[in-house]
């Protein structure tokens, strides 16, 4: 890939001034580039200037903040073109407005012959995209603009069609504006805070740019730092507040091997970090560009007022030429061209959307694109899978039980020794059981080399001989260790939803170990909170036997419970609601969740899930919450009840002004005033988006400016 080729026109501490003779060319959109700049920590302000392929940066760090700014720059690779419109402010919006007040400012000094020809000239641009329109799309607003700015001319009122014709440049220049905010909001929105690193380089301790570590490199990070990267813990213990990523409140223990998630800060501790995902890998990076590519989808709601928008423009010619037909009024002919439901339909309803993408993402909900909100304000059944959704994913020890067989053993000893072989494994059974003997502060036990068996179990060498560690399977088929005189327990444990670790040696059976997830402290009230905002069937799958199931379902407000089932026939569950006629969300993590994730209306994924689960998913959740699907209803609903309230203010506004030129109430400037104003309005409105009331946002941190040392 080669560099991009830029020069410095100008700079001063803290701003830079480049000219980029690529820019505006395939691949080098000025909003790209901006997107690009904008996601480097350093970058506190982008603005790209397409016609004279200028890109202006300012940055924080006077010294070496610039440096890294030009190594962003020199990173950046060419987009491909999706075919949509740019979104940089750019001289052709802003060049018409002031050759119109140039032009106004000159006619009293002009022949009318050079009043008629400088007022052609100025507002051609205007009849020109008009025609261009008319003989390509067909009767657009476009269209109506044109023919009222140039029956203004026509009838020789020269200021009335200049100061027209810089009205619809203003007013299409906010209007772009403000849907240009929009998309930056989305774009910062997950933008990490400035983020320094330290770095272990040849034995060194190295301060770096966040965003030039590589991966597989060790970072070490202190109190107050932020995390730069997406890795793994192998050093030390330190509490990490994630709220910038996930939304959680509570800072989170984070030690070996946990995974740490860049744009954390460090509030507690020391940490060293093997970096896994780093740069434009991490979460926070893919995020944001996640939330780029959803930026331009269309929903069947954006179609539909598309539709509207279109059809209203011939009810404009139509009401018009009846106008005219009936006054012979060129005037209030005018007026009522310049009144159109367009473009308040037209961008009222993207904007609406992203600012719904915008707030679910500050809530830690991940929305791909206006259609996840559109589905979701539509589902009438949740279906839940219990496992890491209704419960918790991490299990914890319940019960050791010591068998008759062991002789003297005691809980404890049975405990420390197990975990002291399952430590050499990295599944979630091991790290519950070492979790439970940590709590209990249990020494080690020390043993001989550890044989490892592929999904199904382990054994060691200890003081007294062999101990075998694993599933009933394994112990039973393989290590020929038989657990049948002790059924009545196991079907006892298994009945109370629990995971079960069989222990035994050469002479037998040893004893059991049971684990449980734990049931989500917020699963009832978001249960009753989903139901509130109009889900009427909450339905859970389970593997667990049909009593425990019942029960638990009893006990947090579940309508309806599939118990028993295998994973291959979640799928076929959500096909029959559907058949049913119901619009159906399914929550789950699992790999096995993939094919339900996708058949329902609404595929929602926890944050610890599986790759292909968060891949698959309509809704991707980054905070570990369950209450976060009922934000992602509530968000969705209130979307679409302001997109429902703004479409009724904009027909209502713009029929009003309709009647009121159709009766010669308003003149063309007064009419291209207050339709601009009502669209503005409707779109600032649309910006301003929808608010939960529990809506919170955390401080953003500072960056760090110390060695973790």
């Amino acid at each position: 890939m080669n560099p991009i080729d830029y020069s410095v026109v100008h700079e001063v501490p803290g701003r830079l001034r480049l000219r980029i003779p690529a820019m505006g060319s395939p691949g080098y959109r000025a909003d790209y580039l901006e997107a690009w700049m904008e996601a480097s920590a350093q970058v506190t302000d982008v603005r790209a200037n397409r016609h004279a392929r200028t890109l202006v940066i300012c940055y924080r760090d006077a010294n070496a903040g610039r440096d890294t700014v030009l190594r962003r720059l020199a990173g950046f690779s060419p987009e491909p073109d999706n075919g949509l419109p740019e979104d940089g402010v750019t001289e052709a919006e802003v060049t018409p407005m002031i050759a119109t007040l140039f032009t106004l400012a000159a006619l009293p000094f002009l022949t009318p012959r050079m009043q008629m020809l400088l007022t052609l000239v100025n507002v051609g641009s205007t009849l020109a995209k008009g025609a261009d329109t008319l003989i390509n799309q067909g009767v657009k607003v476009e269209v109506l603009d044109a023919m009222a700015v140039g029956l203004a001319a026509a009838n020789g009122k020269l200021y009335t069609a200049n100061i027209t014709d810089l009205l619809l440049n203003l007013g299409e220049f906010l209007e772009h504006r403000t849907a240009r905010q929009s998309d930056r909001l989305l774009r910062r929105l997950l933008r990490p805070d400035p983020a320094m690193a330290w770095v272990e380089r040849d034995g060194q301790l190295l301060q770096v740019a966040g965003d030039e570590v590589e991966a597989g490199e060790t970072v070490v990070i202190g109190v107050g730092d932020t995390i730069p990267v997406d890795g793994r813990v192998v050093d030390g213990a330190a509490l990490v507040n994630q709220s910038t990523v996930t939304g959680e409140d509570i800072p989170v223990r984070k030690e070996a091997p946990s995974r740490v998630i860049a744009g954390s800060v460090l509030v507690e501790g020391r940490l060293r970090v093997e970096a896994t995902q780093v740069g434009q890998d991490t979460t926070t990076a893919r995020v944001a560009r996640f939330i780029q590519e959803s930026i331009g989808k269309r929903t069947d709601t954006q179609r539909m007022a598309d539709d509207l928008a279109d059809k209203r423009v011939y009810i404009t010619l139509g009401t018009g030429a009846a106008v005219y037909a009936a006054t012979r009024d060129l005037t209030r002919l005018q007026s009522v061209f310049l009144v159109d439901y367009a473009c308040a339909l037209k961008l009222g309803t993207p904007v609406a959307f992203k600012s719904g993408m915008s707030r679910a993402a500050e809530h830690g909900v991940l929305m791909k694109g206006g259609e996840a909100i559109e589905h979701m304000a539509d589902v009438d059944t949740i279906v839940f899978d219990k496992t890491g959704t209704l419960t918790h994913s991490d299990l914890i020890v319940t019960d050791v039980r010591v068998l008759e067989s062991c002789g003297t053993c005691s809980e404890q000893e049975l405990l420390a020794l197990v975990a002291s072989v399952e430590e050499h494994a990295s599944h979630p059974v091991a790290e519950a059981v070492v979790e439970a003997a940590r709590a209990r502060d249990l020494q080690h036990i020390s043993h001989g080399e550890v044989d490892y068996m592929v999904a199904h179990g382990l054994s060691a060498d200890v003081e007294g001989g062999c101990i075998v560690v694993g599933s009933r399977h394994y112990l039973e088929e393989h290590m020929q260790i038989g657990f049948g005189a002790h059924q009545a327990l196991i079907d006892q444990f298994e009945s109370e939803g629990k995971t079960l670790l069989y222990v035994g040696n050469a002479q037998g059976p040893i004893g059991l170990i049971a684990l449980r997830d734990t049931l989500r402290e917020e699963a009832a009230p978001t249960l009753a909170r989903l139901h509130a905002l109009g889900i009427r069937r909450l339905i859970m799958i389970t593997g667990d036997r049909r009593a425990k199931a019942e029960a638990l379902a009893a006990e947090i407000g579940i309508d309806e419970v599939h118990a028993e089932m295998r994973p291959e026939e979640k799928a076929r569950i959500i096909e029959a609601l559907r058949a049913a006629g119901h619009k159906v969300a399914f929550v789950g993590d699992g790999v096995n969740d993939g094919p339900a994730l996708s058949i329902a209306d609404v595929g929602i994924a926890m944050p610890r899930g599986a790759d292909i689960a968060r891949a698959t998913a309509d809704i991707v959740l980054m905070d570990d919450r369950l209450s976060a699907v009922a934000d992602a209803r509530e968000i969705a609903d209130r979307t679409m009840r302001l997109i429902r309230t703004n479409f009724t203010a904009a027909v209502g506004i713009n029929t009003g002004l309709l009647g009121g030129a159709v009766l010669g109430w308003l003149s063309p400037v007064a009419s291209a005033v207050m339709h601009n104003g009502a669209t503005i309005g409707v779109l600032l409105n649309a910006l301003h988006g929808v608010k939960l009331d529990r809506d919170r946002l955390p401080p953003p941190a500072e960056p760090p400016t110390r060695s973790p040392d």
